[in-house]
């Protein structure tokens, strides 16, 4: 399995999933959010419509439509408000990538890509939010088994590449051993177990 940071609209990624930072109520907003509605076409709005929103931290699934992506998993990152940032946002921003990945998983998906959920509108610090996605990621790859083989890190400028490949030692990629493929069960059981 393998975490790619990668600069490119999302919107033209032909993968399984892409992800959506959305807003609760699921309605068209502005950023990665407009975007994505505005290239998946008016069946995605009605698609949304028919779900009962998605609380912070949760996800939800729709087809892609007219995207080259054939599934759009939303999900609604908490907002900061004032620039502080408190261990429950922490928390809730990691549930929203561990969640996208379970919805990937449930529906038997390989490939998915994540833009900066939190970071743009919603006022998340970039470096603080893209290193709670890599550790919520590489958690999930590591620990849950699934079909998943590449999950894309997808940057919208150069900064915040930069940050990703920072997080990947440096590179434009990383593979994560899921927990068969540890080395040592046992480590990996403490690890889960006790944080180590």
């Amino acid at each position: 399995m393998k975490i790619i940071a990668i600069k490119e609209d999302i919107t033209h990624l032909k993968v399984d999933a892409i992800v959506n930072a959305s807003n609760e109520d699921l309605e068209p907003g502005s950023g990665v959010d407009g975007a994505i509605h505005e290239a998946a076409g008016p069946k995605l709005y009605v698609a949304c419509k028919k779900l009962d929103g998605c609380p912070t931290g949760q996800a939800v699934i729709t087809k892609g439509y007219d995207l080259p992506a054939k599934w759009v998993i939303h999900t609604a990152g908490p907002i900061i408000w004032d620039g502080a940032v408190t261990d429950k946002e922490r928390g809730l921003l990691a549930k929203c990538y561990q969640a996208c990945l379970m919805k990937a998983k449930e529906n038997c998906l390989k490939t998915i890509a994540f833009p900066a959920i939190s970071a743009g509108a919603f006022g998340f610090p970039r470096e603080e939010a893209a290193g709670i996605a890599y550790s919520a990621i590489e958690s999930f790859l590591e620990t849950v088994p699934s079909l998943i083989e590449i999950v894309y890190l997808v940057a919208f400028d150069d900064v915040t590449l930069q940050i990703y490949k920072a997080l990947l030692g440096g590179n434009q990629e990383a593979k994560i051993n899921s927990l068969k493929e540890k080395k040592s069960d046992q480590f990996s059981l403490g690890k889960l177990i006790h944080g180590q």
